[in-house]
């Protein structure tokens, strides 16, 4: 199973009642053999350009665990989807973002041993 991240743009007449429309697509990816490992729900938001006539879109974005063999399917049935007016869908690059996180732990344990050490300096003038 490959990871995917999933961008989903909603109608934005959808924004208080989004439980039904984000039911249907997870339903999509569960019958296409996926598995929801997050959901991140913008809200309402502005587009750059204007998409079926709408300005604003409810973002939503997945991380799903899918097969790659499914991928075509899923696409082929969120485009006929009623609810959503855009979708990309992307395979995260892993190694990138460990290395991201690395590099801010790091970055976070150097700036504690800063803080630390001007702690020490300041006991040392007292």
């Amino acid at each position: 199973m490959n990871q995917y991240e999933v961008a989903v743009l909603y109608h934005p007449d959808l924004e208080i009642d989004l439980e039904k429309a984000s039911s249907r697509v997870e339903k999509i990816f569960t019958d296409n053999g996926g598995k929801i490992v997050n959901t991140d729900n913008w809200g309402k938001r502005k587009l750059a350009y204007t998409i079926k006539k709408n300005d604003h879109a409810v973002y939503v974005f997945y991380t799903v665990e899918l097969p790659g063999e499914n991928v075509k399917k899923v696409e082929s049935t969120l485009n006929i989807t009623d609810e959503v007016i855009r979708f990309l869908i992307t395979r995260p690059d892993l190694k990138a973002i460990a290395k991201a996180e690395a590099a801010k732990a790091e970055k976070a344990k150097k700036a504690a041993e800063r803080g630390e050490s001007a702690d020490s300096d300041k006991e040392d003038e007292e």
